[in-house]
């Protein structure tokens, strides 16, 4: 029973963090050829000033220019970007050390992609002066950026003239890191300039088909606002029943997915302005307008936004932002997962292999809870020698279940012995084989992670089911060691738990059978030595 409720909190673990969920658009495509022209063009996918309450505040469009639009090609040791010069939007992110499967390792993640109409953009906003937004076209020196050896990174420089005034945007890369750098200045013209900066993150939602196995397409995929104290999900529902308006500081904006993760954080303590809100029905839209900024003429000013486009790799996203490392979900058992991956990554550090670190861990875990399952194995050994008594009882009590139960507590009670000792460590050790299944489930760092032999991805099902089958043999043990139950019924159930369970963890990553595994072996061990121990009377 306690194994069938493992299952239980498992299933609907599973069933509250993904199926729940609403299906959004796939943002993996093996190709990213679309023009600017295939993006539609939306009349209200300007976001609204900071200072203006309105939803529809008049916005000075910007002056055409003869320069036809085009891609800059940005290219570093982890990243392939394409920047659209109309709008100086990030308009394409290849992740070039995630491939797509394992087995074909030169089709890279592609998380932004204008042809799935999942773009990052970025502008300034003005109601009474010209002002580059996410329409404008702008011009750059190069059609083609690459990060040279020896260079820990590398500045993209786009340039906007209208009316007097001036405007630079500058992308700047870095050497193995996923985070970009965004400066947008401005300079004024003959005459004062007032306006404000702005960041968006703009992504269609469409339903997609979910696969049983594929744990990509249940997982929330979408825009998350945190407003400096904790982070809401913004489902495609949400937004259709509230859009989102709210003003707080130290706060930022991103898309999510599973595993990877679109950015933007405004600098800390500015005063920043978000909105979240759909357009044409699917298209997501989030903000982050800051400040109304006043700037005399001639005069220059920068604003600066920390972005972020790539895996979820929480010690990186942490230093950016207050608690940008909560994009990576683990629920409810946070307070234990997060514990968990640290020790697990420590443990990874001395290793060099995650499934010998989950080994290692499930060691550690085990001799935490030692003396727990010793005291509870003891009083299952001794249930065990019982078992000739009880059977004695069960003969001279059948017609009277009434007696038979009393003399069965009587002999318990004189005994020393717990017919529930057994449940009880399962069930404290429950909470932790849960959070560390958000861990493996989660964590980017597993995505794709080999063991040996033919395990080669521990974040996935085993393709052979040879692990859940040893966890099944071990299970099978493991019962022969302990008391078979005095009730018919439960004793069959206990004879078919460990087919069902292997059955049931076939469906479950890797890493987690490993894990259930080697706590069986080791729980098989640790009741094989105490039965002998008090066959001999100890």
């Amino acid at each position: 029973l306690t194994f069938g409720l493992v299952c239980f909190l498992l299933w609907e673990a599973w069933v509250t963090d993904y199926a729940a969920q609403p299906a959004e658009t796939p943002t993996i495509s093996d190709s990213d050829t679309a023009a600017a022209s295939d993006l539609p063009v939306l009349d209200d996918d300007i976001p609204v000033a900071a200072d203006d309450n309105t939803t529809d505040a008049t916005i000075v469009e910007p002056v055409s220019t003869t320069t036809a639009s085009k891609r800059i090609r940005v290219l570093t040791d982890v990243l392939e970007i394409e920047i659209d010069t109309q709008g100086g939007s990030l308009a394409s992110a290849a992740l070039l050390e995630y491939p797509i499967r394992k087995d074909q390792p030169d089709i890279p993640i592609r998380l932004l992609s204008e042809q799935e109409n999942y773009v990052l953009q970025a502008g300034l906003l003005s109601r009474d002066n010209p002002a580059p937004d996410h329409r404008t076209t702008f011009v750059a020196a190069q059609d083609e950026y690459v990060l040279e050896p020896g260079d820990d990174s590398i500045d993209v420089i786009l340039s906007w003239t209208e009316n007097g005034v001036s405007a630079l945007r500058m992308y700047t890369f870095y050497r193995n890191s996923y985070r970009v750098d965004l400066v947008q200045s401005l300079e004024a013209g003959s005459e004062p300039w007032q306006g404000s900066p702005y960041v968006q993150i703009r992504r269609e939602q469409l339903p997609r088909k979910r696969g049983f196995f594929d744990v990509d397409s249940y997982s929330f995929t979408g825009p998350l606002y945190f407003d400096g104290e904790g982070y809401e999900k913004l489902s495609l529902k949400d937004l259709q029943k509230r859009p989102l308006e709210a003003t707080t500081v130290d706060g930022w904006i991103a898309s999510v997915q599973h595993h990877f993760v679109t950015a933007a954080v405004p600098p800390a303590g500015d005063t920043v302005v978000y909105r979240s809100r759909l357009v044409d029905g699917d298209i997501a839209l989030m903000s982050a307008v800051g400040e109304t900024v006043s700037i005399g003429p001639g005069q220059r000013e920068q604003f600066r936004h920390v972005l972020w486009v790539g895996p979820k790799l929480q010690q990186p996203l942490n230093e950016i932002a207050p608690k940008l490392d909560k994009v990576v979900d683990y629920g409810v058992l946070a307070i234990m997962s997060e514990p968990l991956f640290w020790l697990l990554q420590k443990i990874h550090g001395f290793v060099g292999n995650w499934g010998w670190a989950i080994i290692l861990l499930t060691i550690l875990i085990k001799l935490v809870f030692y003396k727990l399952t010793e005291t509870s194995g003891r009083s299952m050994a001794k249930m065990r020698e019982l078992q000739p008594r009880i059977k004695q009882m069960q003969e001279r009590f059948k017609d009277d279940r009434q007696a038979l139960s009393q003399a069965m507590m009587e002999l318990y009670r004189k005994e020393g012995a717990n017919p529930l000792a057994g449940c009880l460590p399962l069930l404290i050790q429950m909470p932790v084989f849960l959070a560390l299944y958000w861990v493996l489930i989660e964590s980017v760092e597993l995505r794709q992670a080999p063991w040996i032999l033919w395990i080669d991805d521990l974040s996935v099902r085993d393709p052979y089911f040879i692990l859940p089958v040893l966890m099944g043999i071990t299970m099978v043990v493991q019962q022969k060691l302990n008391p078979t139950p005095p009730d018919p019924v439960q004793a069959k159930v206990a004879t078919i738990l460990p087919i069902v369970m292997a059955v049931f963890f076939a469906l479950f990553p890797a890493g987690l059978v490993l894990y259930w595994f080697v706590n069986t072996l080791l729980s098989v061990a640790q009741q094989w030595h105490i039965n002998r121990v008090i066959a001999r009377g100890g």
